[in-house]
């Protein structure tokens, strides 16, 4: 490990949990510096206040330049510079990140409101619906969302919680009596 406790590029592990599949067909065009160290997946640009925002660490030990997010479940890099010199894992940031655990209960899917699916099932349960996508749309609209700085993603949960609510939707609905005809 070097000086600052971070994996270095050669201790990066090149074998995870992550599937190949994930890293989909895009990977064969993708440009040195776009691929996770440790998956291989095509990761995402992060704007640099983003990470410094989400990184639990002191952030003299972050080095200057451009960083990528790793979304992949089960890759233990959460972001990693654009050389793959450095790389923060979960364990650095400081909230769990949803992207590494989509089925995780209790892993914050909406940062800015505070929405897990764990609420969100609880929702749907009490009311038979959800609201979550038309409350995180009416933060938009009233600048009530820092999906920018609080997402570890750095972007819009919107498409995230989707999939929550469809995931859970079907599940719910699976587990209903069936009425007999």
């Amino acid at each position: 490990m070097g000086d600052s406790g971070k994996l270095t590029k050669a201790e990066v592990p090149r074998e995870t949990k992550c599937e190949s599949d994930a890293r989909g067909a895009t990977e064969a065009t993708a440009t040195p510096g776009e691929t996770c160290p440790a998956c291989g997946a095509r990761g995402k640009a992060v704007g640099t206040v983003t990470m410094k925002a989400m990184l639990a660490i002191p952030l003299t030990e972050v080095r200057s330049g451009a960083y990528r997010f790793c979304r992949t479940p089960g890759c233990p890099v959460v972001y990693y510079s654009a050389d793959t010199e450095q790389t923060f894992l979960e364990q650095d940031i400081r909230e769990r990140v949803h992207n590494k655990h989509p089925e995780g209960e209790d892993v914050l899917v909406c940062y800015c409101l505070k929405r897990s699916p764990e609420s969100i099932r609880g929702e749907i349960a009490r009311t038979g619906r959800t609201t979550v996508a038309s409350e995180i749309n009416a933060a938009i609209r009233a600048g009530q969302c820092a999906c920018d700085i609080r997402n570890p993603q750095g972007t819009c949960c919107l498409a995230n919680v989707r999939a929550v609510v469809e995931r859970l939707s079907g599940h719910l609905a699976s587990q209903r009596p069936q009425r007999a005809l």
